[in-house]
């Protein structure tokens, strides 16, 4: 009888072995099939410009331009009629007065409306009005692309030598900048001039945890392990918006990316990583502001989606870095 209980508890094994092999493998199929290559940096016709102060249109500059400012903030927005200005007012503020006090230093502000509904281009298009087309550019795309594709979009055209990812809603305070410029200068030398400085909440998470619910901590938790587990080691926080890139890191990681939306972070650090391109990971103050686009569960759940997807297809060979390093 004993005998019995011990083949049928190993046959239950191997089969419960079987058919987690078994699901892997079609999972794996499914990432193969589903897998679509490079998207092109398809632009409409309306994309290829912005307007300037007087309402002209101008011609967008490419990343492959030489650049010609120190920094470029990239603002992917969407929606974000009522939290844009507070982010504008106080970044502007900061980088009004340290141009002031350093006259050497030039930058510019590219807000990206990803297919919003609301008056956000308008919004946008009053500081370009007040500060100038030469610091300012809104480019509104035409249908909604997901928050890496509207960062994409800034990022080719732009004019920094570095640039920065900055989110709307103002979370991260803009003085923070000069921590992850510092964070950059610590990682020279730079291979092929290429670099990032990733904001962290890290340092952030125990008090975090306690203002969260347990189901929204393990959430958090289970993120996390996925992330590690499955794509980027080393970097405590992939999702931070606050991201500083030299102008060459930025076109080989931008270059390189299929996600579009949410989980775009880890897939721009994977790249990173795979391209040997140095990262440091910095400590910023970040304050949890209302209005989040992110639904806890759906979203936390797209998004482990996109990271078993991002490795498998990396793992399959459906996507491929090594051409993509030859042909840039």
């Amino acid at each position: 009888m004993a005998s019995l209980s011990l083949q049928l508890v190993v046959l239950g094994a191997v089969l419960g072995v079987a058919l987690a092999a078994a699901a892997l493998i079609l999972i794996s199929f499914v990432a193969f099939v589903t897998a679509t290559e490079m998207p092109p940096l398809h632009r409409h016709e309306e994309e290829k410009f912005f307007l300037n102060a007087r309402g002209q249109k101008e011609t967008l500059p490419s990343i492959r331009d030489s650049p010609t400012k120190q920094l470029s903030i990239v603002v992917p927005s969407y929606n974000e009629e009522k939290r844009l200005p507070i982010m504008m007012d106080e970044a502007l503020g900061y980088l009004e007065e340290r141009q002031k006090q350093d006259p050497t230093f030039t930058y510019e502000v590219i807000i990206v409306d990803d297919g919003s509904k609301d008056q956000t281009s308008k919004v946008a298009f009053k500081y370009c009005q007040k500060y100038g087309s030469d610091k300012i550019r809104v480019i509104t795309l035409v249908k909604n692309r997901g928050k890496g594709g509207a960062i994409k979009m800034g990022v080719f055209s732009s004019r920094g030598e570095k640039i920065l990812m900055a989110d709307a809603d103002g979370a991260t305070k803009f003085p923070d900048v000069e921590k992850l410029e510092k964070g950059l200068r610590d990682l020279q030398p730079w291979p092929d001039q290429m670099a990032i400085a990733c904001g962290s909440r890290a340092h952030l998470q125990t008090e975090s945890i306690a203002q969260r619910s347990y189901f929204r901590t393990l959430l958090m938790y289970g993120f996390h392990f996925l992330v590690w587990f499955l794509c980027v080691k080393g970097i405590r926080d992939t999702q931070c918006g606050f991201k500083l890139l030299t102008r060459e890191a930025a076109s080989r990681t931008f270059s390189s990316l299929h996600i579009e939306r949410w989980a775009f972070d880890v897939e721009l650090l994977y790249i990173a990583q795979f391209f040997k391109i140095p990262i440091a990971e910095i400590a910023v103050n970040w304050t949890e502001i209302e209005g989040s686009k992110l639904v806890p569960f759906w979203s936390w759940l797209q998004m482990g989606k996109d990271l078993l997807f991002i490795r498998l297809r990396y793992l399959t060979g459906a996507w491929r870095l090594d051409q993509i390093r030859k042909m840039n």
